[in-house]
């Protein structure tokens, strides 16, 4: 019994720091916003979070779509590196394709902005092409 507590109270934890890194999206600061990016992107990409992830899909599309937005180089390539995860988390149900479907014209317009930077560009063709994948239900 106090092993299954200990798993738990362990899972809560890791949800708090998720939130936490969720809220910092927000933050004034480019330099906390990347860091909060960077954490979400190792939690993704090694641990299933679906649950979690699809009750707080909207907050963090919103969150990702201002990084995406007003973010510049490094912060648009994280946010789209997230926004892949996000999609590949959340897998191929109609909140995935919410989620794609929303963000899509920000990322063509990153993606073909001449101006942006390469790795913004590269990271934003990424999330469109596994997105796309993952989530479109328009074969279009």
């Amino acid at each position: 019994g106090s092993e299954a507590a200990s798993e738990q109270g362990q899972e809560e934890e890791a949800e708090d720091r998720l939130k936490e890194h969720m809220d910092n999206l927000l933050n004034k600061s480019a330099k906390t916003r990347q860091a909060a990016l960077q954490s979400l992107r190792l939690a993704f990409s090694s641990k299933t979070l679906s649950e979690f992830l699809l009750e707080r899909r909207l907050t963090l599309t919103d969150s990702l779509e201002k990084c995406l937005k007003k973010g510049k180089g490094e912060e648009q390539a994280l946010a789209g590196t997230v926004l892949t995860l996000l999609c590949l988390q959340m897998g191929s149900g109609p909140e995935a394709e919410e989620v794609f479907r929303s963000l899509k014209p920000l990322l063509v317009s990153i993606l073909t902005d001449s101006t942006a930077s390469p790795g913004a560009r590269q990271s934003c063709a990424t999330a469109l092409g596994m997105c796309c994948y993952i989530a479109a239900a328009d074969l279009e």
